[in-house]
């Protein structure tokens, strides 16, 4: 990864600025030219495109389900060596989890991030396809969604939590770099080596009209933290150390996992456009912390409650 080319036009990263002289950058990364699109498919009047971020997801349900099914054959891993559920019933919970996604990821951005907006603007709740989604919302969505599954079929709820922990980081991974190639939740203006300039809006100068903006790449801090960082330190307890015969100690330490995680990335990452203002450009929700870390600071405490509490089977 080499340093930006140094005679880059301006009007290649527009911001506030008609004149077409040169710049010379400090060393910063170059944007890769990935397309947010796969491939696109036009069969007559049908257009198909899939786009880097749904077979992000994709590619996470299915690794998913393979450490999954791979975790209830070894009965080796359970307490007195019997799976919460068979390999039929997870299937069918999968169907009760995307929903619950999609409707606690929307409903926390709407609550979180622009509860004005959508008050005015009731029937765009719905809208999910013209994006806005919260992670809080959508974990908290899984969480009710696997409860009632859970309660419905009598199953063991703190093993099943466990069962979907384990196997939740690969989608975190994928999902963050999907928000890389898709040049969006990108980090806080910077001058380390790896600063990125991302394209679009992004780009504009930082603090004059007369350079890029180079930019923390929060995005692959956040899918290392959470995602690879956090799905080995999971998947070594679980496989090399019995940890599912404590029933809750793997969701526990997951839930604080991704709320220390969180915690730290918000440091560099990018605050949402509708918490900054000229007397707070750093985007501060409450006493000095993001929403973000704010929405952080309860998972951390129940993660941390449910892992101490955590015994033997």
């Amino acid at each position: 990864m080499g340093g930006y080319a140094a005679n880059h036009k301006v009007d290649s990263y527009p911001f506030a600025k008609t004149d077409a002289r040169m710049y010379i950058l400090p060393a910063v990364i170059r944007f890769p030219d990935i397309s947010p699109v796969l491939f696109t498919l036009e069969l007559g009047p049908i257009h198909f495109s899939l786009h880097w971020y749904a077979l992000a997801y994709i590619a996470g349900v299915l690794i998913a389900w393979g450490l999954v099914v791979r975790a209830l054959k070894a009965t080796r891993l359970w307490p007195n060596g019997t799976p919460p559920m068979d390999r039929t019933q997870f299937e069918d919970l999968l169907s009760w989890l995307v929903l619950g996604v999609i409707v606690g990821g929307r409903l926390g951005y709407v609550l979180f991030y622009k509860p004005a907006y959508f008050l005015a603007n009731p029937i765009e709740i719905p809208m999910v396809w013209q994006g806005g989604m919260a992670f809080h919302g959508g974990f908290f969505g899984v969480v009710v969604a696997a409860f009632l599954y859970g309660k419905s079929r009598k199953i063991a709820l703190l093993s099943l939590a466990d069962l979907l922990a384990m196997s939740a980081p690969a989608g975190l991974l994928l999902g963050r770099t999907a928000n890389f190639v898709n040049a969006e939740l990108w980090g806080r203006p910077s001058q380390v080596p790896w600063a990125v300039i991302f394209p679009g809006e992004a780009a504009q100068a930082c603090a004059t009209a007369t350079t890029y903006c180079a930019r923390h790449p929060s995005q692959l801090y956040e899918g290392l933290l959470e995602g690879a960082v956090l799905g080995t330190f999971l998947l070594v307890l679980v496989w090399r150390f019995g940890a599912l015969k404590k029933p809750g100690l793997i969701a526990g330490l997951f839930v604080a996992g991704y709320g220390i995680s969180r915690f730290i990335v918000e440091f560099f990452r990018q605050a949402d456009a509708q918490f900054i203002t000229p007397d707070n450009p750093l985007g501060h929700a409450f006493i000095g912390l993001s929403m973000g870390q704010i929405l952080s600071v309860p998972m951390i405490l129940i993660g941390l409650w449910l892992a101490v509490k955590a015994k033997p089977a």
